[in-house]
């Protein structure tokens, strides 16, 4: 798809999940969107400067973290996370216009779509045989334009995104197929750094916590960071630094912005204890949810605590 002038790059291909989910960026949407094969790819295209920034899915509420994202924030250059999204992961089925259900014999889709929906195609269509391909979107388009599969005959209907079916031409047969009604796969606007946008209140920040050498309590120290200054973590996962076996690191998300003086505390007592930390960026909450600020912990608190201490010292 091609639109604005501004280039963002994304996991591609056309009209899978990662494209609806960047339509759905205020600061991509509009702009040219340029599909790329792999996380990397799309990533490195930001790297280049060939692209501003890069839609890459991080986490799915089933399967979890998102590994060839992690890594690409963990490892190399370093970039930023400005914005996430969170999208519902919603399968239809779908067929070439006049197809009625009972007909469809032979079904295409990506492994994963196969895994979701396997429930649903074997009650509604137990007949029905199911072959895979490479994308959920190259699924639609062998159906749309009618490509053979194995056996010469062409598919009968494709498990793919919505986005699949308006784009190709596809009737809708069935809708929310999958196995997990409430599935959500969480994608995030990848850019170089920059400075933060202004606290909204509901925020979240995510940093990378290189530890300074494999020792008893080297978790414990960084929770501790977040724990003694009212930080919430929302997620916390180790790994590889790809430096040597059994050196980790430990990607983290947390609410609150950098402004935020409880997260800057926490920020700087990282500093302290880890050999470094590499800031992925503050951005604005998918979910817009606003987290207590527990009493203590609040900017006016840090402020007063700080002023007392300034005056004891005269």
């Amino acid at each position: 798809m091609v639109v604005g002038t501004t280039r963002y790059a994304y996991l591609g291909p056309e009209a899978t999940f990662t494209e609806a989910a960047a339509l759905r960026l205020p600061a991509v949407a509009g702009e040219r969107l340029d599909p790329h094969p792999t996380v990397h790819a799309a990533i490195a295209a930001v790297r280049t400067g060939e692209a501003t920034g890069a839609v890459v899915p991080l986490e799915n509420s089933v399967e979890g973290s998102v590994n060839a994202t992690l890594d690409e924030l963990i490892r190399g250059e370093a970039l930023a996370i400005s914005a996430e999204v969170l999208l519902p992961v919603t399968f239809v089925l779908m067929a070439r216009p006049g197809t009625d259900l009972g007909s469809v014999r032979r079904i295409v889709t990506h492994p994963v779509a196969e895994a979701q929906c396997r429930t649903w195609v074997s009650t509604k269509l137990p007949d029905a045989v199911v072959e895979l391909g490479s994308s959920t979107a190259a699924a639609a388009v062998a159906v749309a334009e009618s490509a053979p599969g194995a056996d010469g005959h062409p598919y009968d209907a494709a498990i793919a995104a919505p986005l699949a079916g308006e784009r190709y031409g596809l009737d809708t047969l069935a809708h929310d197929i999958g196995e997990d009604a409430e599935a959500l796969t969480r994608f995030v606007l990848v850019s170089p750094p920059r400075t933060p946008t202004a606290p909204t209140g509901s925020d979240k920040t995510s940093l990378v916590a290189y530890i300074r050498d494999d020792h008893p309590g080297a978790l414990l120290e960084i929770l501790e960071q977040f724990a003694t200054r009212g930080v919430n973590l929302t997620r916390i996962e180790s790994r590889p630094t790809g430096n040597g076996m059994g050196r980790y690191c430990f990607a983290i998300d947390f609410e609150g912005h950098v402004a935020d003086a409880r997260v800057g505390e926490a920020m700087m007592g990282l500093r302290r204890v880890c050999a470094d930390v590499r800031f992925l960026g503050s951005y604005p909450r998918a979910d817009g949810v606003r987290p207590p600020i527990r009493q203590g912990t609040s900017n006016a608190d840090f402020r007063d605590a700080a002023a007392w201490l300034e005056q004891l010292r005269g």
